[in-house]
């Protein structure tokens, strides 16, 4: 898009042709008004507050495109007035509860109200009941609601859900007549919308709510207090709450938060999260980051006898050190000092995997990292992923394809086995190529042949895909036509769909490519790295491999890993013969919501994250520091992270920890991306093929490890999820106690749930119940045949 200037209020300011006024002002440090819009979603026109004077006409800045030397006039008394009557009747009928409200001291409404200067009221209407009503964690007081539809765009826009929408109150409620004659018309149509309107949940045929993935997006957009957190409900007033910056600690996305913390009471005053809010005009929270907050090892001491046995273990008895991704930067890089110090084996499974994929991409990309990042998804025009069931895996990234599809009409292939019922709801311009497990390899290589001209590919790699091709001769009247088939779409068990793909990518430049674990951990990984690196450089994709925990990046890049242990194991937050861990299983260690430090995000950039809660046992660094690898901090380690690998010697509390007014992320730093010899070709294919019974390993949507587990609103107990399809083919029903058995011969009995997101036969078995050992059914790669009996079966 041209670069172009325009004038708000006798400012002149920069953009790109298209942007909408609305967000230019806002990038600019100008303020309009607005208490519907949202930053990436559509406009609803719902409030007419934004209007402006453009040129001499008026228009609403939200939904106004701005071109080259526009002159827009935003505060005209004639402007003024008007806003001024949108304000007076939001407050017609508006209960009178500020003094108790949830969202008293932050209510955009009350602000708006200062703003418009609103003393006095012109306008009345009798008043209509309006029930509460509970959406699971979600309460909806409709009195109190505008009917911004703020709720209804966030949902559908960003999230992907669509769950909500507005509704006629079902009786008459209209604005009387005789006020359209007399007061300015944006107010008269404001004021009858939201008479008339409620918002409500979706529902089916039967009148069912229909399933959604209880973000609690909605009520953090909220203007008012009609949705708010229904726990959170005359718990605490706004500006008792401390605010501390952090990062979600659950997943790879890092989204900044923010804990709300204050004393528990008068008899006890030690602190408590009351609830996680966020920069939602930028970014939007899983399930997990809003709701998994209280997971912190509160009850930790200082023992120096236990210090002192975990001291002589590492000294005298340890081999390796077994630990997973949720940690920090510091922390890993006081592990890479252990390892050097003392010789030992760092095992970590998740990391490992990673870094390998990473380490072979690069021999065909030219760059150490990938080049994509959650913003780049979002421009895109055209989208695939592969291997990832995203909504699972990596809300964020979920969030990111949606908004593009829905904000850039961009166009998508979601390549996955099994089929996701939300996401087939995101857009008519995607397409979901549901493969065979374990066919991944030739997925990527048709994107090779799809998106690549066989020209730019070197010899034995055009040779190679060509190889894959037969030919069709078809003899009419006329002449006879040759038509180039591969057989590649017979691997994966799909019908051709290469004739419906180029429609799709027709006019497209801004390409995408989102992996997922079930690539990195398939047994062809090497080869699939190959083939990814060769399409981030040669058909134009921004790549994003999904770290799989939150610091499975940063791990990969400060530490030297190693894949199988040796001798006797020191456990971190992992089952070892002496373990250190959060969860009180031995050695306290703290929780991520206890700790300060930094996280190495899917976006590559370092992250800080600060301590909401205190922490009254030792630390990873008084461990190193009683073995002779002294800091007086863990977060004094935060500028001695390896160079040479990208991260830069900035110290923690000179990192940055907000957005700058356009919505850029300014938290931290981005790493710097090193090039890379280019030194190798795919020129290799060998299909795996499952066969049987398949099980998947996959979290629901809510949880990510043991620690969201660990949290009063996510905690539940592990089961055996499927489809509707599994367990009919199985004659079982949901909730039943079912046995199921690996290929090692591990038994495990549990329950069998059905997942109503998910269509297709397949089940899928969760890591977050560590009293749950799903790991025996499982090599590397994530689908694995199993066999299911009915507990009774062999009776």
């Amino acid at each position: 898009m041209a670069d172009i200037t325009i004038t708000i209020n006798g400012v002149k300011v920069a953009a790109k042709e298209n942007e909408t006024i609305l967000n230019i002002a806002r990038a600019n440090g100008i303020f309009i008004p607005a208490i519907c819009y949202l930053s990436c979603c559509s406009p609803t026109l719902a409030c007419r507050l934004c209007m402006a004077d453009v040129d001499g006409k008026r228009v609403y800045t939200c939904n106004a495109k701005a071109k080259d030397g526009q002159i827009v006039i935003t505060n005209t008394p004639e402007i003024e007035s008007e806003r001024r009557a949108i304000m007076e009747v939001y407050a017609v009928n508006h209960p009178l509860e500020c003094g108790v409200c949830d969202k008293s001291g932050e209510c955009e409404l009350q602000n708006y109200m200062h703003e418009a200067k609103v003393a006095e009221q012109h306008y009345s209407v009798a008043n209509t009941y309006r029930d509460v009503q509970i959406w699971d964690n979600i309460r909806y007081d409709a009195s109190l609601c505008i009917v911004c539809e703020r709720c209804v765009t966030v949902c559908k826009d960003r999230i992907g859900e669509a769950a909500l929408r507005t509704v006629p109150r079902g009786e008459e409620s209209a604005v009387p007549k005789e006020y359209k004659e007399t007061m300015p018309k944006d107010a008269y149509a404001v004021w009858n919308k939201m008479q008339k309107s409620l918002i409500d949940k979706v529902r089916d045929e039967n009148g069912d709510i229909a399933e959604c993935a209880k973000c609690g997006e909605c009520s953090a957009v909220c203007p008012t207090g009609a949705l708010t957190l229904n726990d959170f409900h005359y718990i605490s007033n706004a500006w008792e709450l401390k605010r501390i910056p952090a990062a979600n600690p659950h997943s790879s996305d890092c989204t900044p938060i923010y804990y709300e913390v204050k004393q528990q009471s008068i008899s006890n005053p030690s602190p408590k999260i009351y609830r996680v809010q966020s920069e939602y005009n930028f970014v939007s929270l899983s399930e997990a980051a809003r709701y998994g907050y209280d997971f912190e090892n509160a009850n930790a001491v200082k023992d120096k006898d236990a210090l002192q046995n975990v001291v002589n273990f590492i000294k005298n008895g340890a081999g390796t050190i077994l630990f997973n991704s949720f940690i920090t930067n510091e922390e890993a890089l006081i592990l890479q000092k252990l390892k050097e110090k003392f010789s030992l084996k760092l095992v970590n499974e998740d990391a490992y995997v990673y870094k390998r994929f990473l380490e072979a991409m690069s021999k065909c990309s030219g760059h150490t990292l990938y080049q994509g990042a959650l913003e780049s998804i979002q421009k895109s025009d055209f989208i695939i992923t592969v291997g990832s069931m995203l909504r699972y895996d990596a809300p964020n990234v979920g969030y990111a394809l949606n908004s593009a599809l829905k904000m850039n009409r961009a166009a998508a292939l979601y390549c996955h086995p099994i089929k996701d019922k939300t996401v087939q709801g995101f857009s008519k311009n995607l397409l979901e190529l549901n493969y065979r497990p374990g066919s991944e390899e030739a997925i990527l290589y048709l994107l090779l042949e799809l998106f690549t001209p066989l020209s730019e590919l070197d010899d034995a790699t055009s040779e190679y895909l060509q190889s894959f091709h037969t030919k069709t001769v078809k003899i009419t009247d006329d002449n006879e036509a040759e038509t180039i088939t591969s057989k590649l779409w017979d691997i994966i068990g799909i019908e051709n769909k290469s004739a419906q793909i180029e429609v799709m990518k027709a006019g497209k430049n801004r390409f995408s490519l989102i992996i997922g674990e079930d690539v990195l951990t398939h047994p062809r990984w090497q080869n699939m790295a190959y083939i990814a690196g060769t399409l981030e450089r040669l058909a134009n994709f921004k790549a994003v491999i999904i770290p799989t925990q939150t610091n499975t990046l940063g791990v990969s890049l400060i530490c030297e890993l190693d894949k199988y242990k040796e001798g006797k194991t020191l456990g971190y937050n992992q089952f070892g013969d002496i373990t250190i861990s959060a969860f009180g299983d031995g050695f306290d260690m703290p929780s991520l919501n206890q700790q300060e430090g930094t996280f190495t995000n899917i976006d590559k950039r370092v992250v800080p994250t600060n301590a909401a809660l205190p922490y009254g046992g030792y630390e990873l660094n008084d461990v190193a520091s009683a073995l002779g690898i002294w800091a007086k901090h863990t977060i004094d380690y935060t500028q001695k992270l390896p160079t040479n690998n990208g991260f830069k010697e900035i110290a923690f509390d000179d990192l940055k920890i907000d957005f700058d007014n356009a919505g850029n992320d300014m938290r931290g730093y981005a790493l710097e991306v090193q090039s890379a010899d280019i030194s190798k070709t795919p020129i290799d294919f060998k299909n795996v093929t499952l066969s049987g019974d398949i099980v998947y390993r996959l979290n629901p949507v809510s949880q990510f490890s043991f620690f969201t587990n660990q949290t009063s609103k996510l905690n539940r107990k592990g089961a055996l999820f499927a489809s509707k399809e599994f367990i009919d083919s199985h004659n079982f029903f949901s909730g039943q106690n079912v046995k199921i058995i690996s290929q090692n011969g591990t038994i495990l009995h549990l329950k069998i749930e059905e997942d109503k997101n998910i269509s297709g036969e397949f089940a899928y078995l969760p890591t977050f119940d560590k009293m749950l050992n799903v790991y025996p059914f499982f090599e590397e790669y994530r689908f694995a045949p199993f066999t299911i009996k009915g507990v009774y079966d062999d009776e």
